[in-house]
């Protein structure tokens, strides 16, 4: 089925049996994110709470936390393997895309709130972890803003705090697109028109998540991913394109000269990261409206510790995204691209190439952190040769022990971008970060090469074809 809606993407998994509805009531405060993170250590189903404490709106947790589920989000088979969605992602992000089309309205019109009735607190947003600075709508969700110069449109996440009734913190830190709108708007000095989104085809959630170039817009990604444009309404509020068949979204306006405290919050790197109090305080959005369906189902993730969504998806929108930039860069010979969703989906990329010539591997490496993706928190870029798929992590750690000599194969990259949220660096010192690249491939031009173990092929398929006969079942 084509998946075009949250409730498209529930009704699908419900039918692969991957989704557990429960009607015990469960409290926003805690509960849920904890039953939702035991839930994912175990690669458990998505879970869709029904009796809420306190609320009659359903939550949605745990959704895109295996890679079966991934697939469905993305209209593959569900067999597919997380560099095999990456592999099909590539193959299509470097064709046409699909811009979106314009409709007059969608079931996100179902319901307008607004003036007095606007109250966050009408929605089950979720206290996760302990030391969160309070509850927070918006984990998987994203923000529309546009470049009020070139018209582009970015589709961005960023995690969103409740502040009060009619305000929502948003973390956009240094150097992200909506934040360069906002750097934008306050030379102009105008106040920035936004749509934040809590629930729409995951699609756009995973695309929004997603490091594309300044400029490219996410709907059009989403619109090439899923084979059709993305319906999308033109706010009469704000003027911005919103998603047509979205369950929540909130419409309003950041001043870019009016920042406030927000945070601390559990983070996807498996720390707290610190309150963005005094120096470095965060823009948020003044609510004039807000968009919904009459019985709206809300999506949350839990982010926290690995591995979640939230690295599950990171895992495959960069493996994917960094393989497309390799290749529009005309980088030969690459077999595989992967970034673990056990590193944050986001601290190291594992490459599998066919060298081609001497110096191939550092070719590829170096070109990876040049990379939209690669120059931005990447601490480390690990090449193997073709004969191992770079989500084979047993494999890739077995070449590390017997093709890789740390003093000859690897190159310390002193300065380079990284993330704030990098818990390894010190909190005032996280802006630039170093990096390591690591060859772990036979090389290209050594004459006499280790001679690698292979099975005899007769013999092969002799044992494979008396499988059952030995009595392991079928082979």
């Amino acid at each position: 089925m084509v998946i075009n809606s949250l409730r498209d993407f529930i009704e699908a998994c419900d039918k692969m049996g991957q989704v557990k509805r429960i009607t015990a009531e469960v409290d926003w405060n805690l509960e849920i994110s904890h039953i939702a993170k035991l839930n994912e250590i175990k690669q458990g189903p998505a879970l869709l709470f029904e009796n809420v404490k306190g609320y009659d709106i359903p939550v949605l947790t745990s959704a895109l936390t295996t890679p079966e589920r991934l697939a469905v989000t993305l209209g593959m088979p569900a067999d597919y393997s997380m560099c095999r969605m990456a592999e099909e992602w590539m193959k299509i992000a470097t064709k046409e895309l699909i811009k979106p089309v314009e409709v007059k309205t969608g079931p996100v019109m179902e319901k307008v709130i607004e003036g007095k009735d606007i109250n966050l607190f009408d929605f089950p947003a979720l206290y996760n972890y302990p030391l969160d600075g309070g509850r927070y709508i918006g984990t998987a969700c994203f923000l529309i803003s546009q470049d009020p110069e070139t018209g582009w449109t970015n589709l961005g996440t960023y995690r969103m705090q409740v502040l009060d009734e009619k305000s929502v913190g948003v973390n956009a830190q240094k150097g992200k697109h909506a934040e360069m709108h906002i750097r934008k708007y306050e030379k102009m000095g105008k106040k920035m028109p936004v749509a934040a989104v809590f629930g729409s085809d995951p699609l756009q959630f995973l695309v929004s998540s997603t490091m594309v170039a300044a400029q490219a817009d996410e709907y059009d990604l989403v619109g090439a991913l899923r084979g059709e444009p993305v319906e999308v309404i033109k706010s009469d509020l704000t003027g911005l394109q919103i998603p047509a068949h979205a369950e929540i979204i909130v419409e309003g306006e950041i001043d870019p000269t009016d920042l406030r405290d927000e945070g601390p919050f559990g983070e996807y790197t498996g720390y707290y990261s610190s309150k963005t109090g005094k120096d470095k305080p965060q823009p948020w959005i003044n609510i004039k409206r807000i968009l919904c369906r009459e019985k709206p189902i809300y999506w949350t993730t839990t982010v926290g510790y690995p591995v979640t969504d939230t690295h599950m998806i990171q895992c495959l929108n960069r493996s994917a995204v960094l393989w497309t930039e390799l290749e529009t860069m005309a980088v030969p010979g690459i077999k595989s691209v992967f970034i673990p969703p056990e590193a944050c989906g986001r601290f190291w990329a594992i490459i599998s190439v066919k060298t081609m010539y001497p110096g191939h591997a550092n070719h590829v490496a170096s070109a990876a952190i040049s990379t939209t993706n690669g120059h931005y928190g990447l601490k480390g870029v690990i090449v193997v040769d073709d004969d191992i798929p770079a989500d084979d992590i047993g494999r890739v750690l077995w070449s590390l022990a017997v093709r890789y000599n740390p003093a000859q194969d690897s190159q310390i990259i002193e300065k380079g971008r990284s993330t704030p949220l990098d818990p390894s660096l010190p909190t005032d010192q996280r802006e630039i970060g170093s990096r390591i690249l690591m060859d772990a491939t036979i090389p290209y031009q050594w004459k006499e090469k280790p001679t690698l173990i292979a099975l005899d092929e007769e013999t092969e398929k002799r044992v494979q074809s008396r499988w059952e006969e030995y009595g392991f079942g079928k082979a």
